[in-house]
């Protein structure tokens, strides 16, 4: 089990709100985060628009942008990347076979895995979303930098 210390040495310092947050900070902080919220609700729009909702298009980027290049995802992996329970992504992945954007294939080393991986609808769908999405992409990377040359090292 982890000591306290060990934990807290994990964590990154949050300075107190009444002394350590310099104002040009709190606007660093302030406007990336307003950058990340309408990168977020322009994301949700452009999925619409590609006929994804905004889960589905989040299961789709996951499974087709899986970590090992793969393009292929388990119910498992996914509900770690997308931090839900399982039994949520079980049935966000059964939705989404049913509207004919994925496919499931079976592990040839166990019986028990099945992958799941985009079908042409969902890589047209998926594919259409993110290309529309390269400004805001562009944008968000911006308000980042700006972030990271605030004038203190805010942590």
């Amino acid at each position: 089990m982890p000591r306290a210390l060990d934990i807290a040495r994990q964590r990154p310092r949050i300075p107190s709100l009444a002394s350590e947050l310099s104002t040009e900070d709190a606007i660093a902080v302030a406007s990336f985060r307003a950058a990340l919220r309408v990168f977020l609700r322009q994301t949700e729009q452009t999925a619409r628009r590609a006929g994804l909702t905004p889960q589905r298009y989040l299961l789709l980027l996951m499974i087709k942008g899986a970590r090992d290049g793969s393009e292929r995802s388990t119910v498992t992996e996914l509900a770690d990347r997308l931090q839900l329970a399982q039994s949520t992504v079980t049935e966000l992945v059964r939705r989404a076979e049913e509207a004919g954007l994925l496919d499931r294939a079976p592990s040839r080393s166990d019986g028990r895995v099945a992958y799941l991986h985009l079908s042409v609808e969902g890589e047209r769908r998926l594919t259409q979303a993110v290309r529309n999405l390269a400004e805001e992409r562009d944008e968000l990377r911006i308000a980042f930098e700006q972030l990271e040359s605030a004038p203190a090292a805010i942590s």
